[in-house]
């Protein structure tokens, strides 16, 4: 097939470049299953979609696949976890044959988080979780989807969308494009294009702060969604969700919140200098699950929503695109 993208401009709200990184599987599909089992498939399919980016481009996506834990700070939040966690699996006979975790207490973490603090009750440990490098990522994709022949437009934000007898047209700000069929994965933007395909794009925005600490040693330890060391050596910490519209901005009062947290769990960054921070918007369904939409109204358009577009890559690279096809 002959795809063009009709990308917006460089400041647009863009997930890819405000994310942590992660691939994971924990927590996910919570009351729908099918979100859950798919999160399990695109773990085990991760491996082989960054070893093929890897090798079409020569880029080191920095990608982990060694387990993740998922902190817990009290008793009632550990029993809160693990009541979420067999729900999952019990609504789903694959999951419970397939997904693996295990609640474990601070002391028990020590292997997989030295120098964890007497602050953390425990967390939850699978080991279908991983990380890697984002803008790595998103480079990666870049460079192996021109190398493949994609005609990829910057700065021609779309402001209409038009159904044709055999397509759609597309007006941006550089004029106008026609094709056979369309794809919205314009993120935030889906909520005001997707009705001009006979789609709902009931998307909304949901903020995460992240600071990031200067480089230090590394240590072997597995990622949270709390916390992560990186490749490089600097420590990123993020995890929080706030309703603020399209406020990208970072708060004093969010930043000290999550230092605080960041000490409680590896006391040793007491003393580590905070290098950068940033806001970032998620891309928020109502129930927080993906959302993937085929028009009725008109074939051939579709539109795809998301706040696990790192978790997800695999399987949107993949079985997502034969689907379409």
């Amino acid at each position: 097939c002959r795809v063009t993208v009709l990308d917006g401009s460089d400041d647009s709200l863009r997930a890819s470049r405000g994310n942590a990184g992660l691939t994971w599987v924990q927590g996910k599909g919570a009351g729908m299953p099918a979100y859950a089992e798919l999160s399990f498939e695109a773990s085990l399919a991760w491996p082989e979609f960054a070893a093929e980016l890897e090798g079409r481009t020569g880029l080191d996506l920095e990608y982990e696949h060694r387990g993740g834990v998922d902190l817990c700070f009290n008793q009632e939040e550990a029993e809160a976890r693990q009541r979420e966690y067999s729900a999952i699996q019990s609504t789903s006979p694959y999951l419970s044959r397939q997904f693996r975790w295990q609640y474990l207490d601070r002391t028990s973490l020590a292997s997989y988080l030295p120098g964890l603090g007497e602050g953390v009750h425990g967390g939850t440990w699978s080991p279908h979780d991983g990380h890697c490098n984002p803008l790595y990522l998103l480079r990666a994709l870049f460079s192996a989807n021109i190398g493949l022949g994609l005609d990829y437009r910057p700065g021609c934000e779309v402001h209409l969308l038009t159904p044709l007898m055999n397509g759609f047209r597309a007006a941006t700000t550089h004029g106008t494009y026609e094709a056979e069929r369309l794809i919205l994965a314009a993120g935030l933007g889906s909520a005001a294009l997707a009705p001009m395909l006979g789609l709902s794009g009931a998307v909304r925005p949901v903020r995460g702060q992240v600071l990031v600490t200067e480089r230090l040693q590394k240590i072997a330890q597995l990622p949270t969604p709390q916390i992560r060391q990186t490749a490089s050596g600097a420590y990123l910490i993020g995890d929080t969700q706030e309703e603020v519209g399209f406020d990208r901005g970072v708060t004093l009062p969010i930043m000290q919140q999550l230092a605080d947290r960041a000490v409680r769990i590896f006391p040793f960054l007491a003393h580590a200098r905070l290098v950068r921070s940033w806001g970032a918007l998620r891309v928020m369904t109502p129930d927080g699950h993906p959302l993937y939409e085929a028009s009725r109204q008109y074939p051939g358009a579709y539109s795809l929503s998301s706040h696990s577009g790192i978790s997800l890559a695999a399987f949107h690279a993949g079985r997502l695109a034969e689907s379409i096809l």
